[in-house]
């Protein structure tokens, strides 16, 4: 990584862990829309015709590669009669909840890959 000019290192700490905690962000959303799409046998095509997008769209959404607008979101849950439950939650509560909730889940999809 390179040095940024006129930032000084606390934002530059601030902006790494901003950074952060968006990879992880998209990494649970994802997670957690593959586990319900295949625990309810919900194809990428299926979600692609309900949302009315291309199954290109789709794989562009659920590859975690782009940061998901609320609207997104929200058109998913509509798609997959289902919604998004969001806690914020102290640092390392979070951590231990998703170890015991969302850990399962998690390596669930990482098999799928």
């Amino acid at each position: 990584m390179g040095l940024r000019l006129g930032v000084s290192s606390g934002k530059h700490a601030i902006e790494d862990r901003i950074d952060e905690q968006l990879s992880s962000l998209i990494t649970q959303v994802t997670n957690e829309i593959n586990w319900y799409m295949r625990e309810g046998k919900v194809t990428r095509a299926d979600l692609a015709s309900r949302l009315q997008v291309s199954p290109g769209r789709v794989s562009q959404v659920l590859s975690g590669g782009e940061n998901l607008t609320m609207r997104t979101l929200a058109g998913l849950a509509v798609a997959l009669d289902a919604e998004f439950e969001i806690a914020l939650v102290p640092r390392a509560t979070m951590a231990i909840d998703y170890v015991s909730d969302g850990a399962e889940r998690a390596e669930d999809v990482a098999a799928e890959g």
